[in-house]
């Protein structure tokens, strides 16, 4: 997937104002428009102008960009994956400007960026196009992913979140919001889940009431354990000797309990040890799976060394090879 330039698209620079922006935009419309332009790939260029304009034209869309493209500064045509949670602390209201199209109107760049989840936040949504405010309408709702520990959903928190948005000032230029909520995470929370605060999003008109603030729950990366649902998964590292002759060892859980585990004799890549009932709490709750990893201790010292060696011995017959065709 390649990074899309949308400010070199544009042929403003990223400190260009909302009205700069709009104005480049209706140039390169009236030049690549399909119905009057006599370039051999207009149709290419309008629908990259069209995606340009669609991200730069919306405040909130804009600022996630600018993030994005700055860290590190990436170059257009450059092979691109969006990091993990990219977005997360962005708000975005249901009102956000930009396309409410099918997939495939845009580059793969901008649906896995926005596409998606602007139409998920926009599903159900009514609009109201009269271009002036209605008398009493309740104020749009806003949206925003959020990282948390897995530990959160063990034991249920209180965190206070920086969140993240836009809007355009009276002089066309971007002004970068922040905001700080008290947020209390439930218990028993799972990846994906909504957490809703009542009243958070935009005020309504004429007296109604506000929108709400949906937080969308992520689970921050971490190389002790992964959750999927409600079950988690966590790596297990034994010594050659635990896995071959079985062992009872410490293991520290994601809840922060030190638990003793037996180690069945007999390690196979791939095992897993189910804990039921020790995944995130819920009803009913998840099931912790360790998976089963083994550490080849270093030969530092002789007496290592010669340990080694006598294992060897012990196995003359053994090939790790022969599931791959080398010969004994």
């Amino acid at each position: 997937m390649e990074f899309k330039d949308y400010y070199q698209t544009l042929g403003v620079s990223p400190t260009a104002t909302a009205d700069e922006i709009k104005k480049a935009y209706r140039q390169l419309a009236r030049k690549y428009h399909p119905d009057v332009s006599k370039e051999p790939d207009a149709v290419a260029r309008m629908t990259a102008v069209n995606e340009a304009n669609a991200v730069l034209s919306d405040p909130e869309k804009r600022a996630a960009y600018d993030r994005l493209a700055q860290e590190p500064r990436m170059q257009p045509g450059q092979d691109f994956r969006p990091p993990p949670h990219w977005d997360a602390g962005f708000e975005f209201s249901d009102g956000a400007g930009g396309p409410g199209g099918a997939p495939g109107d845009y580059s793969d760049f901008f649906e896995q960026l926005f596409g998606r989840a602007a139409r998920a936040r926009g599903a159900g949504r009514s609009e109201h196009t009269s271009g002036r405010p209605p008398p009493t309408q309740r104020g749009a709702d806003h949206h925003a992913r959020i990282e948390l520990d897995l530990a959160d959903a063990y034991q249920g928190a209180e965190r206070t979140l920086t969140l993240q948005s836009a809007h355009q000032a009276d002089d066309g230029s971007l002004v970068r919001d922040e905001r700080h909520l008290a947020v209390k995470i439930p218990q028993g929370v799972r990846e994906g889940q909504l957490i809703r605060l009542a009243g958070q999003g935009s005020p309504g008109w004429g007296g109604a009431p506000a929108g709400d603030l949906f937080l969308e729950v992520l689970f921050k990366p971490d190389p002790r354990w992964r959750a999927e649902g409600r079950d988690v998964y966590q790596p297990l590292v034994v010594a050659p000797w635990e896995a071959a002759l079985g062992a009872s060892v410490e293991v520290g859980t994601p809840g922060g309990s030190v638990i003793e585990v037996a180690v069945p004799a007999g390690w196979k890549a791939g095992r897993k040890l189910r804990l039921k009932g020790r995944g995130i709490p819920g009803t009913p709750p998840g099931d912790l799976y360790l998976e089963l990893h083994m550490a080849l201790p270093p030969a530092t010292t002789d007496a290592e060394r010669a340990a080694y060696a006598a294992l060897a011995q012990a196995f003359p017959h053994y090939n790790p090879r022969a599931a791959q065709g080398a010969q004994p």
